[in-house]
């Protein structure tokens, strides 16, 4: 697998990371809940328990594409290589699924979800045509 495939794959594992810091760790912090996620200060222990969950949801995923960097590196390149490319497809089209939210209004206004989206959709393409071409 192409070193630009494995230097995005991590990526892709950073912006799940990340997402499980502040969904589970600064979720409370009104410039996390309001300024990020758009979610007035009121609705907080309403949706604490979501993004609790959805939080290590993405933490999981972001071991995935380590987790097959690691393999590649080591020997184990076909494992790796179904790792890395699993974990970025599901990302991929989990940023399609915030795309569709955004454009439903899904809990926010239109348009205020686009960067969210972008940030799964983008570095995971990056990685799933850099692997085949």
């Amino acid at each position: 697998m192409p070193v630009l495939a494995q230097v995005f794959a991590l990526v892709v594992a950073a912006v799940h990371v990340l997402a499980f810091v502040w969904e589970v760790l600064l979720f409370q912090r009104p410039g996390v809940h309001q300024g990020i996620f758009k979610v007035p200060a009121a609705d907080v222990p309403a949706v604490r328990l979501w993004a609790f969950g959805v939080g290590f949801y993405n933490l999981f995923l972001a071991c995935a594409p380590v987790i097959g960097v690691i393999l590649l590196n080591s020997g184990q390149e076909q494992a790796g290589k179904a790792l890395v490319l699993y974990a970025c497809g599901f990302a991929f089209l989990s940023g399609f699924v915030l795309l569709a939210a955004d454009r439903l209004e899904l809990s926010r206004p239109r348009g205020s979800g686009l960067s969210g989206a972008a940030s799964q959709i983008v570095p995971a393409a990056v990685v799933l045509i850099a692997a085949t071409v």
